[in-house]
């Protein structure tokens, strides 16, 4: 494989060979690095183990393929707009975005972000199921402490998916961010008009179509149901029409 020009990094690096990195490619600065490991997938986004040369520290390379998302306008607007949002956002209860550039020749959208060793809050809580209250109720004002950042804005941030899925952990800190902003949005002056989210986290005036920051809260009070019961919401209905049959009702 040939050599990568990497720009100046202040440690005199110079010319590197990706093969002797180990890196299946770099950013266009050469400051980071991908692996080939894959840490999680969606249908149009794959995450990869990447490296901060500068900082030395590990961090999730996210790649979305264009030509997957092409067909569908919203989506990729959507993986734009989370880009975008996640730039302007410095908090500590909000994942880090540390670079985004689009590689044109490889038709793919590339964001660096700062790595979650112990995955999602699902994923964490189904492996360590025993857990005390004390634990659970600091995860949740780290939560409590991120949705508040996003609602202090002006006009509010409203995420729209919050959910334990979005929520990201390091296990070793006992540390909780809130991450996938796709859907997040400003809200309007008259509140929200679209129906977006996952069904089970849905407060029941998202489905009204008319909506503000507080579906947040309703959506946080799903993610607690789910952290101390370890069952995800409504897993007893079996499509989002009775999901949403249910909300209602209650």
């Amino acid at each position: 494989m040939g050599a990568l020009q990497q720009q100046s990094n202040g440690h005199g690096h110079g010319v590197l060979l990706l093969a002797e990195a180990g890196y299946a490619e770099v950013d266009p600065t050469g400051r980071y690095g991908r692996f080939n490991e894959i840490l999680g997938k969606g249908s149009s986004k794959i995450v990869y183990r990447g490296f901060d040369e500068w900082r030395g520290v590990e961090v999730a390379w996210n790649q979305v393929r264009l030509r997957d998302v092409v067909r569908g306008g919203g989506e990729l607007e959507r993986f734009y707009g989370e880009v975008h949002l996640l730039a302007a956002l410095r908090h500590r209860g909000i994942v880090r975005l540390h670079a985004y550039w689009v590689d044109a020749p490889r038709r793919a959208l590339n964001f660096v972000t700062e790595l979650f060793v112990s995955g999602t809050l699902r994923q964490y809580r189904e492996r360590h199921r025993r857990v005390s209250a004390a634990a659970v109720r600091r995860w949740c004002a780290q939560i409590l402490d991120g949705l508040a950042y996003l609602h202090a804005h002006s006009p509010p941030i409203i995420h729209r998916d919050l959910k334990c899925d979005n929520i990201f952990v390091n296990g070793n800190q006992g540390e909780v961010k809130i991450g996938d902003l796709g859907l997040a949005a400003f809200r309007r002056g008259g509140g929200h008009a679209r129906c977006v989210g996952t069904p089970e986290f849905m407060a029941p005036e998202v489905y009204d179509e008319s909506y503000d920051e507080l579906a947040d809260v309703y959506s946080f009070g799903m993610c607690v149901l789910e952290m101390v019961t370890l069952d995800y919401p409504y897993s007893e209905c079996s499509n989002p029409i009775q999901i949403y049959k249910r909300v209602i009702s209650v």
